[in-house]
């Protein structure tokens, strides 16, 4: 397994990885939103690929003080091999070569199976209200 970048070229394979793997998207994911994505910290979103297939990718955010895990996607074919895991270590010391020092991530509430798979990886529950306003 190798990593690289993310471009516009994976946009539809990601798209695809992403709702196998079973996320919500929002009207922000699209290629528009993801070509602005690119242009803030570009070597925080990345695939993961095996013999030039997509197995992974995440979209990982900095905004100067805490990074965020977006849309951490294993291909439904590998998940239980640890790549995963390996992502979240690629990701971390992606933001320590930037000075992050604590990271965040949301669990939609169809996901919560993998609130266990992110404690194993060190994350704790924080008690909060998220709230959101599109403009």
């Amino acid at each position: 397994m190798k990593y690289r970048d993310f471009t516009l070229d994976d946009f539809d394979s990601v798209i695809d990885l992403w709702k196998r793997a079973g996320l919500i998207l929002s009207r922000s994911d699209t290629i528009e939103g993801l070509e602005k994505k690119l242009k803030r910290d570009s070597e925080l979103f990345f695939c993961a690929e095996e013999d030039g297939r997509i197995i992974g990718a995440v979209m990982g955010c900095y905004d100067g003080r805490r990074g965020w895990i977006n849309h951490l996607a294993v291909d439904p074919e590998y998940q239980g091999r640890n790549i995963g895991q390996a992502i979240i270590k690629e990701l971390e010391k992606r933001f320590k070569k930037l000075g992050c020092e604590k990271v965040n991530l949301l669990i939609e509430k169809n996901n919560c199976k993998v609130q266990g798979f992110y404690e194993n990886m060190g994350f704790k529950t924080d008690e909060l209200i998220f709230m959101e306003k599109w403009i």
